[in-house]
C-alpha cells in the first residue's frame, strides 16, 4: 500500500509482463489529483504536427500533456495513469519510444491504449490524457 505521500507502482506476478507500463498504481493520502483533457498534436499557436508523422505527432502531444500538467503544478513524475487514443496500431514502437522520453521508465505509469476510428480531425493520429497525483 502507498504511504501518506507517494505513488506506488506495481506489476503483480499474477498478470503478464507489461511493455513499458505498470499494471497497478496506488496513490497515498494527502495528494491532489489532476486530470488533463485529451491532448492532440496541435501547438499553442495552432500549428498541427505533420500529417502522417507518428513521431512528430506523438512528441507534440506529449509536450502538450506536459504543459497541461505544469499548469496545474504537476510534473511527469506525478503521472500515474496515461490513456492513449490512436487511429491505428502500426506505429506503437514509435509511440512508446517517444513516450519513454517523457515518463520515468523506472516507474512507468499505468496505461491504456485504445484504437479509435478517428479523432476530431482526419489528419490527427493520436490523443493522450493523463492523471497525476501532486503531493
Amino acid at each position: 500500500m502507498a504511504t501518506m505521500s507517494e505513488i506506488e507502482f506495481s506489476t503483480p506476478p499474477t498478470l503478464p509482463q507489461p511493455n513499458g507500463y505498470s499494471h497497478v498504481a496506488s496513490v497515498g493520502a494527502g495528494r491532489r489529483l489532476v486530470w488533463t483533457s485529451g491532448q492532440v498534436p496541435i501547438a499553442a499557436d495552432g500549428t498541427v504536427a505533420p500529417a502522417g508523422d507518428w513521431e512528430a505527432q506523438t512528441r507534440q502531444v506529449m509536450h502538450n500533456v506536459g504543459a497541461a500538467l505544469a499548469a496545474a503544478g504537476a510534473t511527469w513524475r506525478d503521472v500515474f495513469k496515461l490513456t492513449f487514443y490512436v487511429v491505428d496500431t502500426s506505429a506503437l514502437a514509435t509511440v512508446r519510444a517517444v513516450r519513454d522520453e517523457f515518463i520515468d521508465v523506472e516507474r512507468p505509469p499505468t496505461s491504456s491504449l485504445v484504437q479509435v476510428a478517428g479523432l476530431f480531425r482526419p489528419d490527427l493520429l493520436i490523443e493522450v490524457e493523463a492523471v497525476a497525483a501532486v503531493a
